[in-house]
């Protein structure tokens, strides 16, 4: 098995299949398929199933994937060290991220990695529970990770840096703003109002669920898997919007008001990372990190 191979194998994997793979490699489709199979045969099983022009990967293509991905990691690492002699910084980080943290503070923090590093390209990617997170930590699809939890996040064998607490707001609806003049609400409040609500699971959703089960007479219009939607939707005049208050600034930026939800409830964000092999963007990154947290600290302690 040769590193050529494996980043023909990743290939397929992050473009879908054969022909856009080679495309984006710049070589024949039947060569690509050529090397896949060569591959598959050295290691005795398939990795990828057939169906139709579609190609699907097996259970031991998804077992190969996270340790490929370490390969050419190390890899880039390994080259990237040499050409820091020269002065030049180059390689790439993947960054696995659930929504929230990923307005903030994914994008202070990549801000001031990519002043720094201008040469290093960032993938990030989508998660929506902080068991994927964790689990593409782990496996070593991705080398940093930001997740969200109604409590700190502790997980064995992963280095897990606290960032900030988000507390929850309510997005409100422009046209049915009935609400008094102050700056936050109790969630009494949201009675007769219409929300729009994450999916099951979310700590957004559980405060919703907990108000209807404390008797509030609200109630949910539409339920939002993809969070992209959430701010058209109350632009639109669908309903409010219960958020973390990393969404504050985009949403008074389209001229929506926000109010604090009491009593407070926070969500923890934090940066997950393997605790050894990182290479050396990744660990650059992680220095980036703890300065927003010692600064979100800072910050805490002089409200």
């Amino acid at each position: 098995m040769d590193t050529r191979k494996l980043k023909y194998f990743l290939a397929v994997v992050d473009h879908g299949g054969f022909n856009r793979a080679a495309e984006h490699l710049l070589i024949a489709q039947p060569s690509l398929s050529q090397t896949i199979a060569g591959l598959e045969n050295e290691l005795g099983v398939p990795l990828f199933h057939r169906i139709g022009r579609r190609v699907v990967l097996s259970e031991a293509g998804k077992e190969l994937v996270g340790p490929a991905r370490l390969v050419m990691r190390d890899l880039d690492a390994a080259q990237s060290a040499v050409q820091a002699l020269r002065g030049v910084r180059s390689g790439r980080l993947d960054i696995i991220t659930m929504p929230s943290p990923g307005i903030e503070p994914l994008t202070s923090m990549i801000a001031g990695f990519i002043r720094a590093h201008p040469s290093v390209r960032l993938n990030v990617s989508a998660a929506f529970t902080p068991e994927e997170v964790i689990e593409s930590v782990r496996s070593g699809s991705t080398e940093i990770g930001l997740a969200g939890s109604s409590s700190a996040i502790k997980v064995p064998g992963v280095q897990v840096i606290n960032l900030e607490r988000q507390p929850l707001i309510l997005i409100v609806n422009p046209h049915a703003d009935t609400f008094g003049p102050g700056a936050a609400i109790q969630r009494e409040d949201l009675g007769g109002h219409r929300l729009i609500a994450s999916q099951r699971g979310s700590l957004m959703r559980w405060l919703v669920d907990d108000a209807l089960a404390h008797g509030v007479d609200t109630e949910i219009v539409v339920e939002v898997a993809h969070r992209t939607s959430i701010l058209p939707l109350v632009l639109a005049g669908v309903g409010h919007a219960v958020m973390p208050s990393s969404w504050a600034p985009t949403a008074h930026k389209a001229g929506l008001r926000t109010l604090l939800i009491e009593p407070v409830s926070h969500l923890d964000v934090a940066i997950l990372s393997r605790k050894e092999d990182l290479t050396p963007a990744a660990r650059a990154f992680l220095a980036i990190a703890e300065l927003h947290a010692v600064q979100d600290e800072t910050h805490a302690a002089n409200q």
